[in-house]
Order: structure tokens, then sequence, then C-alpha cells
């Protein structure tokens, strides 16, 4: 007995003197210091992002001189390194959080989904199973059947998070192979008689291309659908490649339409691709990694008719949802599909539930609780606070097409969504020059692209605390003809 109380007491010795009150693991009192003074601090770097320039002012040659201080042979005080560290953010970085960002479908996230990320990140928990973590792939396979019945899917619904779009995308086709050949399992793309051929349109996210290569099927079966002429899929143009591609003995697998293309926010005839791939026996897929949010609106949801006819579907929440990065969704109504086509069985996970274990029903394995930052933002807001947030987007869209439109700009895109593609007046320069000037301006962040073959600005709305005077902020900076910017910058 002696002997026990002994070792217990030499075990003690040996947690504490590796485990808490090391640098790596501090004692409760000072991760309550480090938690207050790192919430201290990036709520006044918020601050100032908020009234500085969006673009970075760091000047990098310091600071990659600075960087290589950091030889990690002496350690330093937790409290100097994250003071350092939110300094380098703050002016190192193109603040995608700025209320005057009107650049890519990054808008700024949700306190909730910032809450979730810390939560996360203490507890740690590993997804892989819901042996492990059953509490947090619960609550993420809640959120995803929420998501999929207002959607418009049936109750049999199911898919994941995902790290982003890609992802869930990849999914997607993974699972058309799967089911248009089980063999496509074990022999890969020779389990096909043809090519395997998949479907998008010309203006779609050209991450499609590096999936088909990570798929094993090559990039030469992305099909690249032409346009109607105003950045939606042609039914006719759909239907002549899927019949060409199977009179030559290739063999189409799935059509993807895309609800909110990059460049223009447009919204492919979810209706008519659906029938295409319906009367071909074709997997349809909806790329709805931005325009999926829509979901949340009653007033909206219409402009989405037909995702409700998809196989599977996805919805970025780190869009237009405004969680954290990366925080994809994917939705199938064939959850049979998504087990075969990931299932695998080893003798060290705790469990192999292919309605459970999202290890065996996605291609990660490892896997963050990415999920927490949908289930608090919208347990926090509601459906009907996400409405207000997309419904607000647009109404701040409106508003910027009426500003420019008055000054003589002509838009080059109807979007339902958050998002313009502009041309200037004669004599304010080309497209490029004005983007560079906009951006050295530090005043506002806009992007240049082409839509349709025409150079074009595009501004995209989605930051929930973009104001009126933000708008109007950017109309100005925009509408200065380059004669007047050089009269004011001579």
């Amino acid at each position: 007995m002696a002997h026990q109380r002994k070792v217990s007491q030499q075990t003690r010795k040996c947690r504490k003197a590796s485990g808490r009150g090391s640098r790596l693991f501090p004692e409760p009192a000072e991760r309550v210091r480090f938690d207050d003074l790192l919430t201290r601090k990036l709520v006044r770097a918020n601050e100032r992002v908020a009234e500085g320039p969006v673009r970075p002012t760091l000047n990098f040659d310091s600071f990659r001189s600075e960087l290589l201080d950091f030889d990690f042979e002496t350690p330093r005080p937790l409290d100097e390194l994250l003071s350092w560290t939110i300094d380098q953010m703050e002016r190192g970085l193109v603040h995608i959080t700025h209320p005057r960002y009107f650049g890519l479908f990054n808008p700024a996230p949700t306190f909730p989904a910032q809450c979730a990320d810390r939560i996360a990140g203490a507890f740690n928990p590993q997804l892989a199973t819901s042996a492990t973590s059953p509490v947090a792939v619960e609550i993420e396979a809640h959120v995803i059947r929420s998501v999929a019945r207002r959607a418009g899917f049936p109750p049999e619904a199911a898919g994941h998070f995902t790290s982003g779009g890609s992802e869930a995308n990849y999914t997607a086709l993974v699972c058309a192979l799967t089911r248009a050949n089980p063999e496509f399992a074990t022999e890969g793309a020779r389990a096909f008689d043809g090519p395997p051929m998949f479907y998008v349109s010309r203006e779609s996210h050209l991450a499609w291309l590096k999936i088909a290569h990570q798929a094993g099927i090559g990039r030469s079966s992305v099909r690249l659908v032409a346009t109607d002429g105003f950045g939606r899929m042609d039914q006719n143009a759909l239907t002549d490649a899927v019949g060409g591609d199977l009179a030559i003995g290739r063999v189409p697998i799935m059509i993807a339409a895309t609800a909110g293309t990059t460049n223009a926010g447009m919204i492919d005839p979810l209706w008519a691709c659906a029938e295409v791939a319906r009367s071909n026996n074709l997997w349809y897929h909806v790329d709805a990694a931005w325009g999926g949010a829509l979901i949340a609106s009653d007033r909206l949801r219409h402009v989405l008719a037909g995702i409700e006819r998809a196989d599977s579907v996805t919805i970025d929440a780190h869009k237009w949802f405004a969680t954290t990065m990366g925080c994809g969704m994917f939705i199938t109504r064939h959850p049979h599909v998504l087990s075969s086509a990931f299932q695998v069985s080893t003798s060290f996970m705790p469990s192999n539930i292919p309605s459970l274990d999202p290890y065996v029903t996605s291609v990660q394995w490892s896997r963050r609780f990415l999920g927490l930052r949908m289930f608090l933002s919208l347990a926090a807001a509601g459906w009907n606070g996400y409405a207000e947030h997309i419904e607000r987007s647009i109404r701040l869209t409106e508003l910027l097409e009426a500003e420019l439109v008055e000054r003589g700009w002509t838009i080059a895109n109807s979007s339902s969504l958050g998002v313009l593609c502009i041309k200037p007046p004669p004599g304010f320069g080309d497209v490029r020059s004005i983007v560079r000037r906009v951006l050295a301006s530090g005043r506002a962040w806009v992007a240049a692209a082409s839509f349709e073959g025409n150079d074009i600005i595009r501004a995209c709305v989605t930051n929930g605390e973009t104001t009126e005077d933000d708008v109007l902020e950017l109309v100005d900076t925009l509408h200065v003809p380059d004669e007047m910017e050089v009269c004011l910058h001579p």
C-alpha cells in the first residue's frame, strides 16, 4: 500500500513537471490573463481596421527581417508574441473584414462563429467518429439536416461539413462516378467504357479543373458549356454537349449547375439543367457555394427554384452565411451513395457506422469541429436573422447600382445576388487602371474581372457591417476620371 502511494505521488510530480505550468500548458490563471489580453487587443485592432485602409500597409522587407529573428531557439513571452502577431496581421493583410471590402465572397465573420472557433480549439474534438465525439458529430448532423430541409431536400438527405466548396464539389464528383459505375471504387476511370465527362458552364468556378485532376479522370473530362450571353449555362448548348459526347463514345456522368457564379453572381437555369440530367440519367449537382444562402429568405428563396431537384448541393457557410474560414457543406439525397463512395474499415477506429461516422462518408479522416460555427450563428440569429442579413446585402447592392447608374456607369450583369459587374463611363480609363487606383487609395477594395468577354469591375456587398455611407464612399472612390486623378496626385 505504501509502495502504491509512493508511485502515485511520483506520478503526480511528473505530471506537474511536464504539464500545467509550462509554456505550452499554462496554469488556468495565466490562460485567463492571456485570453483577456487577446480579446482586448483583437477588439481594438478590429476598430482600427474599420477606420483605416483596406489594403496592406506593412513594409515587407522589414517584416521578413523581423521574421528571421525567430530562430525558435530562445523562447519568447506569449503576451509579446500575441501583440506582435496581431500587429502584423493588422498591417499585413487585405482586410476582408473591412466594411469597404467589396472584393470576393469573403464577408466579415459573425461573432458567434468566432466564439465557435475558440470553443472548438479549446476542446479540440476529433470528429472522425461518433464514438469519440458524439455531441459534436450530432450537432453537425443536425445543422446539415436543417439546411437540407430548408433547401427542399427530403428527410433522408444527409451530408457533412467540408473545408470549403472545392472539397464539397469534389465529393459530388466522386459520388457521381461511384453511382454511374460501382467498379469505379476499385478500378477508377478504367471502369468506364469511355472517358467519363461532366458539364459545367464556362462561367463556373474553375476549381472544377483541379477537381477532375484530383479525381483521376483528367482535366479534359470537364466540359465547359457555353452561356446564354447573360452568364448562365445555355440549356441547348448543354443538351448538344451531352449528346455529342454520347455519340463518340464518351460517358457523361454529371451536370453541375452553378447558383452564384464567381464573376457575376449568375444562377444557371436550375430546373432546365435538372431536366437534362434526368433525361440522360446523370447525377445532378448544384454548386450553390455562395447563392445557396438565399434559402434563408422566404422572400428570395424562389430564385433558387429547382435546387430541390438536385442529387447533391454545395453551400459554403463561410461565404454569405458569414462563418469563419473554411466551412463548406455537402448535402445529398442519396446517403447510401455517399457511404459506398468513402467506406473504409480499419481496426484502430472505435466505430464504423456509415450513418454516423464522418470518416466513412467523407474525404477527410481527422476532422475539426467546423459545424459549430454555423450552429452557433444559426441558433443565435435564426433563419429570420439570416434572411435580414441577406436582404440587407441586396438592398445595399441596389443602392450601389442606383448611385453608379445616375453617374453614367453601366451595369453588365443582372444578378439576384449581392454583386455588380460595372463598366465606367467614357473618359474614366480602362477597368484595370481604375481598380489599381481604388486599391492604391486604401479607401475601398474591388476586383477586376471578365464577364461574357468584357472587362468589368466587380463589386460584391456581403459584409454584415457595411453601411450606406460605406457604399457611397465606394461610389466616390470609383467616380474619379483619370485626368482628375492626375490633378489630385501630380
